[in-house]
């Protein structure tokens, strides 16, 4: 089940607790992803450096294929890394048109 967030909600609410809201969106939308058939690991990877970084390329991946479906992982994840401020925005208004669509 995917939760439709206010994208001006989300940044807000990052602002207001330092940033620790994002952790706390990343995991929830992690969590959707996966409910859509995505296999992203445990999010206790985002605060190891380098571990990071594959946790950040296999959210992208199931971005781009269970979201998206553009098939162009590697191109969301340079975008996650070069614009990462930009990227709850983007996530969250698609995820937001699949909580929209109608159920089949």
């Amino acid at each position: 089940m995917i939760k439709r967030r206010d994208v001006i909600a989300v940044y807000i609410l990052g602002f207001i607790t330092f940033g620790i809201y994002f952790l706390y969106w990343a995991v929830q939308t992690k969590k959707e992803m996966n409910g859509l058939g995505a296999t992203i690991p445990t999010a206790w990877l985002l605060i190891i450096p380098i571990a990071n970084l594959y946790w950040v390329y296999k959210y992208c991946e199931a971005f781009s294929a269970y979201v998206k479906k553009d098939d162009n992982a590697v191109l969301w994840f340079i975008l996650y890394v070069l614009v990462s401020f930009i990227m709850p925005a983007i996530v969250q208004s698609e995820l937001n048109r699949l909580a929209a669509a109608p159920k089949a």
